[in-house]
């Protein structure tokens, strides 16, 4: 049975964790799976928006029973070599032209509310769990340290990542780790409908935008400014500015 599933509708990539019965656990195949989903989505011009979620009860449980058995054996080398391939799919994440959408059903818990923190957006069902407990087993979250402190504020940042407790979804939206909460029932259309957005819109102003608010993280204010001016001058050349200059002189003619 394949640990990723993929499928397309309305321009939006579904990418969906498949190992139900392991709450959707993580490993090195399920990573390297959702690597290889991810760069599809990234080369497929076609497509303007990706969601990850989670086949049965769980989003994603963290990592499996395998993985944190192998961690207590490896050598601090082997040990690096594995977290670098996850910090690869967050970074991975980051460098897809299109926005990559969590969508969060039943539990988030450690790598895997890391994976949903790592997207662009998250949604969630109003049932849903977060939280980052690898505390509790004397764990670091600390790939997904370096996004959560970008998302939110210091005090709390440090309260969700070394007291380990799990929060609600309505929490999370407060926080700003969340876009938005959705009725479970309707969370299968909700997800779907809330990506498609993206069909409505210039893909090219949109990858404009995310690659801009992420290459201004830390800058200096100067220097991100400096960055802005030359993605608006970018913009201003691709063929959805030229067009939707065109179209909007003709409204105003008219």
């Amino acid at each position: 049975m394949p640990v990723v599933l993929t499928s397309t509708e309305d321009a939006v990539h579904i990418i969906t964790l498949n190992r139900p019965d392991k709450r959707n656990a993580l490993n090195d195949e399920l990573i390297d799976e959702l690597k290889t989903a991810l760069r599809y989505a990234n080369d497929d011009d076609s497509l303007r928006a990706v969601v990850i979620r989670g086949a049965g009860k769980d989003f994603c449980s963290g990592a499996d029973l395998s993985s944190i058995q192998k961690i207590a054996t490896a050598t601090y080398e082997e040990n690096l070599e594995d977290a670098r391939s996850l910090a690869e799919l967050f970074s991975l994440i980051r460098e897809v032209r299109v926005p990559v959408i969590a969508a969060v059903h039943g539990r988030a818990l450690a790598g895997g509310c890391g994976l949903a923190t790592a997207c662009d957006l998250v949604i969630a069902t109003k049932s849903a769990r977060f939280g980052y407990p690898e505390v509790k087993i004397g764990f670091v979250p600390a790939m997904v340290s370096a996004i959560v402190r970008r998302n939110i504020g210091e005090k709390k940042s440090f309260e969700l990542l070394t007291q380990g407790f799990e929060y609600s979804a309505q929490e999370a939206e407060s926080l700003g780790l969340v876009n938005k909460v959705f009725e479970d029932e309707d969370f299968e259309t909700s997800q779907i409908e809330y990506a498609s957005v993206y069909s409505r819109l210039s893909p090219s102003a949109v990858s404009l935008c995310k690659s801009l608010l992420y290459k201004i993280d830390g800058t200096l204010f100067r220097e991100a400014l400096e960055f802005g001016a030359a993605t608006n001058a970018q913009a201003r050349m691709t063929d959805d500015c030229q067009n939707g200059i065109r179209a909007f002189l003709e409204r105003d003619r008219s």
